[in-house]
């Protein structure tokens, strides 16, 4: 049940649109200075070597974060992601990928907290390891994100951000992601909830971003890239998704300069293409 490894997909491009999104978030809140919380529902292993067997094994970085690393002029909200890459390879070499909670955590300020979900028993070890020095302000925990949540929510400062992105492989993923959704905005209606999603030849896939948009209680944004073409086969993930449940009016704005952008940098062949909607009032 447990088979996913991230390592194995690290800096890909679902990878590069789910990160540059919440770094987008992080950086929202952090305007004012009031603590928030960051939730991290499942975090995999907070660092990935990119020199590394699974890494390597199908390089899918290469035609991700790869192709941006040697860019010189990005668009502001790829630039910001990149940075939090570059603090994580102390040369100039693309040799390690952050994974969400590690972004996190550098963008952390003190009187900020992050609190962080893995039930993959390899994963959750390498994730609580490399957060065991970090204090009372990171707290990692090998348990239920989806529960975990639950039991942070509302934070004591009102203001927070759940990143939950759960691998999928389970096909009750998609439902419980809902549940979670439901709940979570009836004990803290205010905060920002940001799902990621998988674009693959799948009928909970294809019904999900409808079904998110329904669960949504006020504003809404979803965000998708395709890369290419669906696999004649049917097998793998041609895109990927985010939906944002009360994003910052400032979002749509910085996906509108970076999405085009994307298309032309991490697109695979002509069927790449990316979609943009929204709901802000």
């Amino acid at each position: 049940m447990f088979s996913y490894r991230h390592a194995f997909h690290a800096g890909n491009h679902a990878d590069v649109l789910k990160h540059t999104v919440l770094v987008h978030l992080i950086q929202y809140l952090q305007r004012k200075e009031k603590p928030l919380l960051v939730v991290d529902t499942h975090a995999g292993a907070a660092l990935h070597d990119l020199t590394g067997t699974f890494a390597r094994k199908n390089a899918e970085y290469e035609t991700g974060i790869g192709r941006l690393w040697q860019r010189k002029a990005l668009p502001k909200g790829l630039a910001d992601y990149v940075s939090q890459v570059r603090a994580v390879n102390a040369s100039a070499g693309l040799l390690a990928y952050p994974g969400s909670a590690q972004i996190a955590w550098q963008m952390l300020r003190p009187q900020d907290r992050l609190r962080m979900f893995e039930l993959h028993s390899t994963e959750s070890r390498n994730l609580l390891e490399h957060f065991q020095r970090a204090g009372p302000r990171a707290i990692a925990q090998a348990s239920d994100g989806f529960e975990g949540l639950r039991a942070l929510l509302p934070p004591p400062s009102r203001r927070g951000i759940a990143l939950i992105d759960p691998p999928y492989e389970d096909k009750s993923d998609y439902q419980r992601v809902i549940v979670a959704l439901r709940d979570a905005q009836e004990r803290f209606a205010t905060g920002i909830y940001a799902v990621w999603y998988p674009v693959v030849r799948r009928r909970e896939s294809r019904d999900f971003a409808a079904r998110l948009k329904r669960t949504a209680a006020g504003d809404w944004l979803d965000v998708s890239l395709t890369v290419k073409a669906v696999p004649e086969d049917g097998v793998g993930l041609y895109g990927s998704g985010m939906f944002v449940i009360n994003p910052p009016w400032t979002l749509p704005k910085i996906l509108a300069e970076v999405m085009p952008f994307l298309v032309g940098a991490l697109g695979q062949d002509t069927r790449a293409d990316y979609a943009l909607q929204s709901r802000i009032t």
